[in-house]
């Protein structure tokens, strides 16, 4: 299969170097000129149990990518979906599919807009993984994937897609109800990563009563939502990812906190945001999931 990858972060580099790996043809997509030129003339030095090794890899600019693509995959931030989206358009073709496995939700929605809604795939991924400069990247232990269709047109092709992955080392399942996977991310990470920004604690330090008042209570706003559309997330599962974490992840910082202390914009907005305007649409309040998603705007200095 011929892959393009919109994004060569921590998550991007990764699936480029598993897919390569695995015999697939995959181009790595970013804005960053230099950061191509460097991945183009070093590859990806890829880590894994320890285990260093260079993978050669293509990287270009969307625009220089031709046709005709099998899969498009989505792993940028979420606020850049809409413009790498965009920016693939004319991969567009009508035997391509679509993937996003981004942290969020809206992002397949974007891509509908680019991609035939039948094409679309969307799901989640936990692989733990970072950068360690422009072209070397860690993962740290394994992960999982789930992905379904956008639409139930679209779930056809995840079986195969789910396949390809897996042949990668990537441990991917095609699960028809895949939403509540990802609503249960977005819970989770709307629980946590807005505190941590806000704070500047780890998640050992929101183990306290104050910490996880706030944090169940976004869940439990987050799993109304979810259910006036119509998705059976379960508050009891949420509520034990988040209890392990605070527990077992004590030295971790958050997403959103690392963005914070680099300087780098966050995900509020397809975080905590989007299940703000779900709850607007599904006539669900989110008092405090709404004010967390104020205070990092306000922290940002994005208004």
């Amino acid at each position: 299969m011929h892959i393009v990858i919109l994004g060569a972060g921590a998550m991007g580099c990764v699936f480029a170097a598993r897919l390569t790996l695995s015999g697939e043809r995959v181009t790595l997509v970013d804005v960053d000129d230099a950061r191509l030129d460097a991945l183009n003339r070093e590859g990806i030095t890829f880590v894994d149990h320890g285990h260093a090794q260079v993978v050669p890899i293509h990287a270009a600019r969307a625009e220089r990518v031709a046709a005709p693509v099998d899969l498009v995959m989505l792993f940028t931030k979420g606020m850049h979906s809409a413009a790498a989206a965009r920016s693939a358009a004319h991969l567009a073709g009508p035997e391509t599919w679509a993937l996003t496995l981004q942290n969020g939700i809206g992002n397949a929605e974007l891509l509908a807009e680019v991609f035939a809604s039948d094409r679309v795939l969307m799901g989640v991924t936990d692989f733990p993984a970072d950068l360690d400069g422009p072209t070397r990247v860690e993962q740290h232990g394994e992960g999982r994937i789930h992905l379904g269709g956008f639409t139930p047109a679209a779930h056809a092709g995840a079986e195969p897609i789910a396949a390809m992955l897996s042949k990668a080392g990537l441990g991917a399942k095609a699960d028809a109800q895949v939403e509540i996977a990802m609503w249960e991310k977005v819970a989770f990470n709307a629980a946590l990563n807005s505190i941590a920004m806000i704070t500047e604690r780890t998640v050992g330090g929101m183990d306290v009563p104050s910490g996880r008042r706030i944090a169940g209570a976004v869940v439990a706003e987050t799993v109304a939502v979810a259910n006036a559309r119509g998705i059976a997330l379960e508050r009891a599962s949420v509520d034990a990812k988040v209890a392990f974490a605070l527990a077992n992840h004590r030295g971790h910082k958050a997403s959103m906190l690392q963005d914070r202390l680099a300087g780098r914009p966050t995900e509020i907005d397809t975080i905590n945001g989007a299940i703000v305007r779900a709850g607007e649409a599904a006539g669900v309040p989110t008092p405090v999931t709404g004010t967390l998603a104020d205070l990092v705007r306000l922290i940002e200095g994005r208004e």
